[in-house]
């Protein structure tokens, strides 16, 4: 088992203010669910309302399901390859879509590089590597992830 930092600790504990809305799903073409699966349980014990899309699932079909359910986050798994491409066109489909304040999260184990960590990062995209997870244990991992968007979605609401 991880041993935690005191700060690794108090994401793991962390529990949200606003209510907490998620999108999950494994990327188009990916067949692998089990992480998404052990992920989504864990946002759900923390506190987070999970819509889950199941495995192989479309950037416009995430992003319509995080709109339509008024999520404060998506979380994809992908294993698959093509994920660069995959996390930007979703955060250039928010941006057009009037969601831009949605928080996205990633992560596919070690088939997501470093170098590929930082471009998504600077494209807005939290991608958790094997590293983050020894570090943090899952529990810190989602606790970030929850934490990043426990969010009043008043603020964009329609004004009537």
């Amino acid at each position: 088992m991880t041993d935690l930092s005191a700060e690794y600790k108090a994401l793991a504990e962390y529990r949200p203010t606003n209510k907490v809305r998620f999108v999950t799903a494994a990327s188009l073409f990916d067949g692998h669910d089990a992480a998404i699966n052990i992920m989504r349980r864990i946002l759900q014990s923390m506190g987070a309302e999970v819509i889950h899309l199941g495995h192989n699932r479309s950037v416009d079909e995430v992003v319509t399901a995080a709109l339509q359910e008024d999520a404060q986050g998506i979380a994809i798994s992908s294993y698959q390859g093509g994920h660069v491409e995959y996390f930007k066109y979703m955060v250039e489909l928010l941006k057009a879509r009037g969601g831009a304040h949605i928080q996205v999260f990633g992560g596919g184990g070690g088939v997501i590089v470093p170098a590929e960590i930082r471009d998504l990062a600077a494209h807005g995209v939290r991608t958790f590597s094997p590293e983050d997870g020894q570090r943090m244990g899952l529990a810190g991992m989602i606790g970030e992830m929850v934490m990043k968007s426990d969010q009043d979605f008043s603020v964009h609401a329609p004004s009537s």
